[in-house]
């Protein structure tokens, strides 16, 4: 068992990238696509960062895309662990645009990746602890394990659940029409 400690600074990574005609989607903004691919890219190198260790995504819990990104500005993402578990890692990521003519910065994205170290044949590694220096580090690590407890919870649920076809008025209130064969 690894019992090696890092602090979230040493693993933490930050990547800037000027957004580019070519990461447009049909309407002129940047792709969401290539902002999960910047997403996923710096997710790994921060987990493996901290786990000496190739990473693999194991799940990304949560997308929220806040603001638009406008080509010619610049895409700052920051990179953090916010959980350390057995082999796996969960990493906090912010994304924000910077219009380099104004100087205005907006937020646009944050994001949370889990991510599994493992070794070169394929298996799980353990992964050292984080040590906790201040307040926003202490909040992220509360907020992952918020998260965890959640998506257990989520998963329990899911297995648990029996659907209806026999009422109409569970679906009243929803887009959708029943023709079940």
């Amino acid at each position: 068992m690894n019992t090696s400690f890092k602090t979230v600074e040493e693993s933490a990574v930050t990547i800037s990238v000027l957004m580019l005609p070519s990461h447009t989607n049909f309407s002129g903004k940047i792709h969401g696509g290539y902002i999960l691919s910047l997403l996923d890219q710096i997710a790994f190198a921060c987990a493996s960062k901290h786990s000496g260790a190739y990473c693999v995504t194991a799940s990304v819990d949560t997308v929220d895309f806040l603001n638009p990104i406008e080509v010619g500005e610049l895409v700052t993402l920051k990179a953090s662990i916010n959980f350390a578990g057995n082999s796996s890692m969960i990493i906090g990521i912010r994304v924000e645009a910077e219009n380099i003519q104004t100087g205005k910065v907006k937020h646009c994205n944050s994001s949370y990746f889990t991510m599994v170290a493992k070794d070169d044949s394929g298996k799980n590694v353990s992964v050292p602890g984080i040590i906790i220096r201040n307040d926003k580090e202490l909040q992220r690590f509360h907020k992952s394990l918020k998260r965890i407890e959640h998506k257990k919870e989520r998963n329990a649920h899911a297995f648990a659940v029996r659907f209806k076809t026999d009422t109409e008025d569970l679906y009243r209130n929803y887009k959708v029409k029943l023709d079940m064969q």
